[in-house]
């Protein structure tokens, strides 16, 4: 058996779901463009430095997902697919997937990116396993607080091995592990895999890749 891992934003996806997500509310009236775009922006520069203080962040993508009704997210969600999410997905990538899932390995996205974002986005990739970041709720709304670790950097190992031992399994459950990723916040668990690749990579973990002789790839 083995275990198939994929990073998600600027990795499976050309582009960046987190950040795409509160430009869409921006873009449809939810949030206050003046208030929330500078921010964004700060806040993915900062993810791409490896410098992100990710409560501060969470504090800021988390709380309007409690401000509104669920139904009324789920709603526009289904909108943010359409007209932003499925653009950002390449055959390539479709590809990738496809071929672990047609070998049988056990395919995972793993992202730092909340799970209300991500879960359809997993779904259109047919992938069964998503560990990503947990938004609380209660009663079936959002808190605008963060449950569990958050998926991000050393977090996602942490979760990685919560959601092994949730089914029976370890790291020597599996004959091989794999895991494709972009970013340079990845690198604990690109260590810790067999496989490490490196997708689309920014430049440290180009470089990083390069010296270690891991492959580099892309999807684009």
């Amino acid at each position: 058996m083995n275990l198939a891992l994929f990073d998600l934003d600027n990795t499976l996806l050309n582009g960046d779901s987190d950040f795409e997500w509160s430009q869409f509310l921006i873009r449809i009236g939810v949030l206050d463009r003046e208030l929330f775009e500078a921010k964004n922006l700060a806040f993915y520069e900062h993810y791409k430095a490896g410098t992100l203080d990710i409560q501060e962040f969470l504090d800021f993508q988390l709380k309007p997902l409690s401000r509104h009704a669920r139904k009324t997210l789920d709603e526009w969600h289904r909108r943010f697919m359409r007209e932003q999410a499925l653009g950002m997905i390449t055959q390539s990538a479709r590809n990738l997937v496809n071929r672990h899932r047609a070998a049988g390995d056990v395919c995972v996205i793993i992202t730092a990116t909340n799970s209300f974002v991500t879960a359809p986005i997993a779904r259109e990739f047919a992938v069964e396993h998503l560990i990503a970041t947990e938004p609380e709720h209660r009663n079936g709304e959002f808190t605008g607080a963060v449950s569990d670790v958050p998926c991000f950097r050393e977090g996602k190992i942490t979760r990685l091995e919560s959601w092994m031992m949730q089914h029976g399994w370890n790291w020597s459950s599996f004959a091989d592990t794999t895991f494709y990723s972009d970013s340079l916040n990845d690198l604990p668990l690109l260590a810790k895999v067999k496989n490490p690749i490196a997708v689309n990579p920014d430049d440290t973990l180009r470089h990083h890749a390069e010296q270690h002789g891991w492959p580099v790839m892309s999807l684009r």
